[in-house]
């Protein structure tokens, strides 16, 4: 790994390379990219339960990154499920699956492997949130409601340029706000939330057991099945009065929406924006852009760069 903690000065031509690692359910995701967000360099990692073997599979995918870029390692940042500790060295808690990230000092783990680099930590929901503002489908915008649709409902916030993480690592846990009081509760005991009403999760229960996913509801839909019309189009009027809630809490100039469920594309944009538009208040006529996230499964890569070069220059 020779281009490793090569040292650098403002004076230096060489750019230096931001390093951003996502660990996920299922692949390590990892990226090289300059501090402009150009030459991303990509590659994948199985994910393993194991703590040692996923912490070799880290330094693997690190290794295989640092042979192709062409200037030195400035920063490092990793992305995984559950809540970051405030000093960014680790997830501080995530139990219930990848419990193997609690606690783990990145820093000090990929030292005693010979990588000598301070990596900054944050969770991947953030992480993505920041990636899609970087480079992403909110680019260039200072305030940002990222949703992610998926098995369930993920999401971040960033207000006047920053991210928002709140007291505990809390913060963005969108798709657990409370849009009926009287629904049941979800895993974090909220009644009736955004992400039990159009979530992967609770598919089969919406619709009798017919179906196992939200592909497979929307191609019903689609194809004129009435009773997956009807389930389909209450899910996006959930979302859309869980998008308009956002918005009038956190005023953001773009409200980004990624996941599987997604990339229904039409399906999904289309009602979505209708219904938002008879329900989001809009006292001086302009509304937020709600647009499709466009960095598809490397965002919470791309945004744990970015989160480290941001932190480093504190």
């Amino acid at each position: 790994m020779g281009h490793w903690g090569i040292g650098h000065s403002s004076l230096d031509p060489i750019m230096p390379y931001a390093l951003g690692i996502d660990i996920g359910g299922t692949n390590i995701k990892a990226i090289a990219a300059k501090p402009d967000g150009s030459a991303l360099v990509r590659h994948t990692e199985p994910t393993t339960a194991a703590r040692d073997e996923l912490i070799d599979n880290v330094v693997r995918v690190i290794g295989q990154l640092d042979a192709e870029i062409d200037g030195p390692v400035g920063w490092v940042g990793l992305s995984s499920p559950g809540l970051a500790r405030p000093d960014g060295r680790s997830i501080q808690w995530m139990q219930g699956r990848l419990d193997c990230v609690q606690d783990l000092d990145w820093t000090t783990e990929l030292e005693q492997r010979g990588l000598s680099h301070r990596v900054w930590v944050l969770n991947d929901a953030h992480a993505a949130t920041m990636g899609e503002a970087w480079i992403g489908a909110a680019r260039g915008a200072k305030n940002v409601v990222l949703l992610t649709l998926g098995t369930g409902v993920g999401g971040g916030l960033i207000i006047d340029g920053r991210l928002v993480t709140g007291c505990l690592g809390r913060a963005g846990h969108l798709g657990h706000i409370s849009l009926d009081i009287d629904g049941q509760p979800d895993i974090v005991k909220t009644p009736g939330s955004l992400e039990d009403m159009i979530g992967d999760c609770t598919i089969a229960a919406r619709t009798d057991g017919r179906f196992t996913s939200t592909r497979d509801l929307v191609d019903a839909a689609t194809n004129g099945d009435a009773d997956a019309q009807r389930v389909w189009e209450r899910a996006i009027r959930a979302l859309a009065c869980g998008v308009v809630s956002l918005i009038n809490v956190a005023d953001p100039e773009v409200v980004v929406i990624g996941g599987g469920i997604a990339e229904a594309g039409d399906a999904l944009f289309a009602p979505l924006q209708h219904e938002v538009d008879q329900r989001e208040w809009r006292p001086t006529g302009d509304a937020a852009r709600i647009v499709p996230a466009t960095l598809g499964s490397f965002a919470g890569a791309i945004g744990a760069a970015r989160h480290a070069m941001l932190e480093s220059i504190k």
